[in-house]
C-alpha cells in the first residue's frame, strides 16, 4: 500500500507538470475505471469483516496496473495507470448497510460499458451511469474529494442513526492517474432512472439569482430547468398529506445535517413523469440487469422517505411501472416525482465567502445561490415546502355535508326527545284525571256514611301537581288553601260538639281539593 503526492487536478483530467503528457481518451478512461474498481474491490473480498475504526477513514490503498500486466494485476490495453482508492474498509460498510453484495456491486460497475452522460451543470464534472441503472460515477475535483474524506466519519454516524435519506449515498471514492493527470471519482446512487422518461427536469436552490436556464440549455433534447422556470411552468406539485409530511420530514432532517457540516449551495434535483403520456424511454430497465440480482436499500425515491429498512424487498405498490417514484398531481394530471439532494460537496469556506460577498454588491443578497449555511437551509426548505411541494387538503364540500348532516341528527333528536316529552306529560295527565275520578267516587260514597271525617288530609303528590298547573294564577291558589283550612277547622269543631253533617259531593271535594 502507497500514496503519492502530486495530486492537483480538478473534475477533468489536468495536467501535473510541464511535459508533454498523453491525455486518455474516454474509452481508455472507462476502461481503467472499470478494471481499477473490479480488482481492488475484489481483493477487499478477502480481508476479514470487523467493526470500522476511525483510522479506517483516512487510509489510502494504491496499486499500480501496468498495460502488460504482472504478478499481482493482469493485462489490458489500456495506458499504464495507478488506481487508488480511498477509505476502502468504511466504503465497504456503506455499501452493505444499503445491501449492496460485492458480486453484485462489481457486476454493475464492469460487466457492460458505461453510459457517458451530458452535465447541464456550471462544474467540469463527466457523469457515467452503469447500464442496470444503479450507479452514477462522477469526477469531482481535488477539493471536492478532500472535503469527502473529511466528511466520512460523520456521513458514517448520520446512516447508522437514519439511512432513510434523500442526502447523495456514496459507494466509493477513488483516484486514476493515468498520462500525468489526476482523475477522481465517485460512486453515487441513481437519483433519475434511464428507463423512464422525465417530460420535466430541474434543478432546485431556493434562489431566483440567475437561476434560469441558458438558451443552449433550452436547446437541448433532455433540458434541465431551474427554479424560476418551475415557477413559471408549474404552481406546484400535490402530494397526500401523509406523502407530503414523509417528504419534508426527510428534508428538514437532511438539511439540519448539512447545515451541521457548514454545507451550502446544493441542489435538488428533480425529475417529473406525466403518467397521461408514454411510460416507457430509452430502454428496460433491467434489460441488462443480472436476474435474481439483490436490488440496493433505499435506491429510489419513494423508499428513501418511507422505507422501512427491514428488507431489500420492493414496497408493495413500487412496481416496474412506477420504478420507485412518488406519486403526485399538478392540476389534473397524475405524476411520479423522482428527487434527492446533489453537490453536497461544496463547504462556506473563504472562497465562497468571497463570491456571496461580491455578488451581494450587485444584486440582493438574499437571492443568490452561495449564502451561509444556516440561511441557505432555511431558504431551500421554505422554497421546497411553500412553493414546489404541495398538500392536498380535504374537499369544503364533504366537510359541509357532514356539518349538515350533524345539525340534521341534531335536530332529529330534538324532535324525538320533544315527542317523548308531550307524550309522557299526556300519560301524567291522564292518571291525574284517573285519581280525580277515583276521588270524586270515593266522596260519593263518604257522604252515605260520613261516621269519621279525617283530621288532615295529604294531597297525592300528582294531584297537587296537576291542580297547581290549572290554577289560573297565585291568588286562586291562595283562595283554595283558605278554604281547605276553614272546612279543617270547622270539621274538629263539629267533632267535639255533635254529631256529624251529611256532606254533599261538592263539599267532600273541598275538602281533598
Amino acid at each position: 500500500m502507497s500514496s503519492t503526492t502530486d495530486e492537483t487536478g480538478g473534475g477533468r483530467p489536468q495536467k501535473t507538470g510541464g511535459k508533454d503528457h498523453k491525455k486518455p481518451t474516454a474509452e481508455a478512461l472507462r476502461g481503467a475505471i472499470q478494471l481499477g474498481i473490479g480488482y481492488t474491490v475484489g481483493n477487499l473480498t478477502s480481508k476479514p469483516d470487523r467493526d470500522v475504526l476511525m483510522q479506517d477513514f483516512y487510509v489510502v490503498e494504491s496499486v499500480f496496473l501496468p498495460s502488460e500486466g504482472s504478478n499481482l494485476t493482469p493485462a489490458h490495453h489500456y495506458p499504464d495507470f495507478r488506481f487508488k482508492n480511498y477509505a476502502p474498509l468504511a466504503f465497504r460498510y456503506f455499501r452493505e448497510l444499503f445491501g449492496i453484495k460485492p458480486d453484485d456491486y462489481l457486476y454493475s460497475i464492469c460487466k457492460e460499458p458505461l453510459i457517458e452522460l451530458s452535465n447541464p451543470g456550471a462544474s467540469s464534472s463527466w457523469f457515467y451511469l452503469t447500464s442496470d441503472d444503479e450507479f452514477i460515477i462522477k469526477t469531482v475535483q481535488h477539493k471536492e474529494a478532500e472535503f469527502l474524506q473529511k466528511l466520512l466519519p460523520g456521513y458514517y454516524m448520520n446512516l447508522n442513526q437514519n439511512p432513510r435519506t434523500l442526502l447523495p449515498k456514496f459507494y466509493g471514492l477513488y483516484c486514476i492517474q493515468c498520462g500525468g493527470v489526476n482523475i477522481r471519482l465517485v460512486v453515487m446512487n441513481n437519483i433519475l432512472p434511464r428507463s423512464l422518461k422525465m417530460h420535466y427536469k430541474y434543478d432546485l436552490k431556493g434562489s431566483t439569482y440567475k437561476r434560469r436556464a441558458s438558451r443552449k440549455e433550452r436547446g437541448k433534447s433532455c433540458p434541465t430547468f431551474k427554479d424560476l422556470d418551475f415557477q413559471e411552468v408549474h404552481e406546484g406539485l400535490y402530494f397526500d398529506a401523509d406523502t407530503y409530511s414523509a417528504l419534508m420530514k426527510t428534508l428538514q432532517r437532511d438539511c439540519r445535517v448539512l447545515e451541521s457540516f457548514k454545507i451550502m449551495d446544493y441542489s435538488l434535483l428533480l425529475g417529473i413523469h406525466v403518467l397521461d403520456r408514454k411510460m416507457r424511454g430509452r430502454g428496460g430497465r433491467g434489460d441488462s440487469k443480472r436476474q435474481g440480482g439483490q436490488r440496493v436499500l433505499y435506491s429510489t425515491a419513494r423508499e428513501s422517505i418511507q422505507g422501512d429498512g427491514k428488507a431489500a424487498e420492493p414496497l408493495a405498490d413500487a412496481d416496474d411501472d412506477t420504478l420507485g417514484g412518488i406519486p403526485a398531481k399538478h392540476k389534473e394530471e397524475k405524476l411520479l416525482i423522482f428527487l434527492g439532494i446533489i453537490d453536497i460537496l461544496q463547504s462556506y469556506r473563504f472562497i465562497k465567502k468571497v463570491e456571496h460577498s461580491w455578488k451581494a454588491l450587485v444584486h440582493d443578497g438574499d437571492t443568490v445561490s452561495v449564502h451561509r449555511p444556516n440561511f441557505y437551509a432555511d431558504r431551500f426548505l421554505k422554497f421546497m415546502g411553500g412553493t414546489v411541494f404541495k398538500k392536498i387538503h380535504p374537499l369544503r364540500g364533504a366537510s359541509s355535508r357532514r356539518k349538515k348532516s350533524s345539525i340534521y341528527c341534531r335536530s332529529a333528536s330534538q324532535e324525538v326527545l320533544s315527542t317523548v316529552n308531550e307524550e309522557s306529560q299526556e300519560e301524567r295527565r291522564a292518571q291525574s284525571l284517573e285519581k280525580l275520578e277515583n276521588i270524586n267516587d270515593t266522596d260519593t260514597h263518604s257522604s252515605q256514611k260520613p261516621d269519621v271525617i279525617p283530621s288532615s288530609t295529604r294531597l297525592d303528590p300528582a294531584i297537587s301537581a296537576d291542580t297547581l298547573s290549572s290554577a289560573s294564577s297565585i291568588d286562586d291558589v291562595k283562595t283554595e288553601l283558605q278554604t281547605e283550612n276553614r272546612t279543617s277547622s270547622s270539621t274538629l269543631a263539629l267533632e267535639d260538639s255533635a254529631p256529624p253533617l251529611p256532606s254533599t259531593p261538592e263539599s267532600g271535594l273541598d275538602v281533598y281539593l
